[in-house]
C-alpha cells in the first residue's frame, strides 16, 4: 500500500487521536466507574440557550477524573430522482464527532470536537478553546472558536434533529460548522422566567474564493476548504461575530447575530495589491419556541448576506443574498415500546428556502433567478432522547439565474442519528 506524503500529517494526527482516545477508554473500562454527565455547564435545561450547545452535550465522565468523552454519529440511506434520471440507492457514512472536555483548573475548562466527514475523507478540528470563567457576564475563550452566527452553527448535532440533510441555509448559503481561529468573551445571566445571553469574538475568516469559486457564484462555503484559515487571516481587519440571544423559559427563545467583515488584502509584503477592501455582512435571527399544549416545537433561522462583489464581475455573482428554514416537530407518541421506557413517535416537516442572487438584472429590470425552495415531511422514532431513527422524504425546486422552469428532483432518505 502506498501512502502519499501529502496525506502523512492527516494520518499521524488520526493517529495520536485514536491512540489517546484508546488509552483513554481503557483505562475508564479498568476502573469500571464512568457515569453519564448531560451537562458540563450544569445549568438546568430551561436555562440552557442555543449558544451553549456545544457544552450541552451528553458526556462521559469517570468518577475522580477532570476529563469527559462524547461523540455522535451519522448514517443513512439516500434514493434520488433528479429530472426523471436516479443512480439508484446510496449509503452514506456522513459523520462522526468525537469530543472530550476538560476542567483543567480553578475557573479554566477546555473543550474540543473532532470531527471524520465521509469514512474519513475528511478530517477536522471542529472546534478547540479553552475558556476562563471570571464572572457569569464575562467570561474569555480562545482557540478554534465556533463562530455563533444564527443559531445552527452552534447547535447541529445530528442527534437533535429530525431530518437527515442538514437546512439548506446552513449548508449551502451559510458555511455550516464554520469555526476559525481567534478569540472572545461570553456570558449569561438570569433574572425569573428570563435568560439572556451573548458572545462577541474576533477571528480570521473568510478569503477570495467567496467570489472565486468553481460554483461560478458568491458562495461563502467556499472558504471552508481552506485550511490556512486557522493560521492567517485574509483580509486586514479580524472577522467581527457577534450575537445576543433571549429566552423565556415559557416562550423559547429569540437570538440575533452578525457576521462581518474584510475578505481581501490591499498590501502584501509592502506592496499594494488591491485598490479597495471587500467586505461582507451576515445578519440572522433564530426563533426555537414551543406550544405546550400541543407539545408542538418550533424552530427557525433567517439570513441576509450582504457582499462586495467588484463592479468588473458579470451579474452571475449576487452582492446579496438570504434565505431561511423553519422546522415544526409534532410528538404523536409518547409512552414506553418496545422495551424503551421513554419512546418517541414524531411527525415533522421543514420548508427550505435560499437565493443566491437577489435583485433584478440591470438591462432589463426583470428578476434574477437562483435560488431554491425544499420541502421535507418527515417521520421518526425516538427510543431515547439521544438516538433517532428518521425517514424523509425531500422535495426541490432548483430555478437558474434566468428564471428558466425549476428543475425538479426527490429524495427517499432513511438514516439514524446517535450520541454515544
Amino acid at each position: 500500500m502506498t501512502i502519499s506524503i501529502l496525506n502523512l500529517p492527516k494520518l499521524l494526527f488520526t493517529t495520536f487521536w485514536i491512540l489517546g482516545l484508546s488509552c483513554f477508554a481503557l483505562d475508564a473500562i479498568q476502573a469500571q466507574d464512568m457515569v453519564p454527565e448531560r451537562n458540563p455547564t450544569h445549568d438546568d435545561q430551561d436555562s440552557i440557550l442555543n449558544m451553549d450547545a456545544t457544552y450541552n452535550r451528553p458526556f462521559m465522565t469517570k468518577k475522580g477524573s477532570a476529563v469527559a468523552i462524547g461523540g455522535y454519529l451519522e448514517a443513512n440511506a439516500i434514493h434520488t430522482i433528479e429530472e426523471g434520471l436516479t443512480e439508484g440507492l446510496m449509503f452514506q457514512a456522513r459523520r462522526m464527532s468525537i469530543f472530550m472536555s476538560s476542567s483543567i483548573g480553578k475557573r479554566l475548562s477546555f473543550l474540543t470536537e473532532l470531527e471524520i466527514e465521509d469514512g474519513g475523507k475528511t478530517i477536522g478540528i471542529e472546534f478547540a478553546s479553552m475558556d476562563v470563567a471570571l464572572h457569569p457576564l464575562f467570561n474569555l475563550r480562545g482557540g478554534i472558536i465556533m463562530n455563533p452566527i444564527g443559531a445552527f452553527n452552534e447547535n447541529h448535532d445530528g442527534p437533535k434533529w429530525e431530518f437527515v440533510e442538514r437546512p439548506d441555509m446552513a449548508v449551502q448559503m451559510l458555511p455550516t460548522t464554520w469555526s476559525n481561529a481567534g478569540f472572545g468573551i461570553f456570558g449569561k445571566i438570569h433574572h425569573q422566567q428570563w435568560i439572556l445571553g451573548y458572545e462577541a469574538y474576533l477571528t480570521n475568516g473568510f478569503d477570495g474564493s467567496i467570489i472565486d469559486n468553481e460554483m461560478h457564484k458568491t458562495y461563502l462555503p467556499a472558504t471552508k476548504a481552506n485550511g490556512d484559515r486557522f493560521e492567517e487571516s485574509f483580509g486586514d481587519r479580524p472577522l467581527t461575530t457577534a450575537k445576543i440571544a433571549v429566552k423565556n423559559r415559557r416562550w423559547g427563545e429569540v437570538g440575533v447575530s452578525y457576521m462581518g467583515g474584510q475578505f481581501n488584502r490591499t498590501m502584501e509584503d509592502g506592496l499594494q495589491i488591491a485598490s479597495d477592501h471587500l467586505r461582507l455582512h451576515t445578519f440572522a435571527i433564530d426563533i426555537t419556541t414551543k406550544i405546550p399544549v400541543l407539545r408542538t416545537e418550533v424552530t427557525g433561522e433567517a439570513a441576509r448576506i450582504y457582499v462586495d462583489v467588484p463592479a468588473s464581475y458579470t451579474q452571475q455573482y449576487g452582492n446579496q443574498q438570504q434565505g431561511f428554514f423553519i422546522d415544526v416537530v409534532q410528538p404523536i407518541i409518547q409512552k414506553p415500546m418496545f422495551g424503551w421506557d421513554n419512546a418517541r413517535i414524531n411527525l415533522s416537516g421543514r420548508l427550505d428556502y435560499v437565493d443566491w442572487n437577489v435583485g433584478t438584472f440591470r438591462e432589463t429590470g426583470t428578476a434574477i433567478g437562483d435560488h431554491q425552495w425544499a420541502v421535507t415531511p418527515s417521520i421518526s422514532f425516538r427510543p431515547s432522547g439521544q438516538t433517532v431513527f428518521r425517514f424523509n422524504y425531500r422535495y426541490q425546486w432548483t430555478t437558474d439565474i434566468l428564471n428558466n422552469p425549476a428543475e425538479l428532483s426527490a429524495s427517499w432518505l432513511f438514516g439514524f442519528s446517535t450520541y454515544f
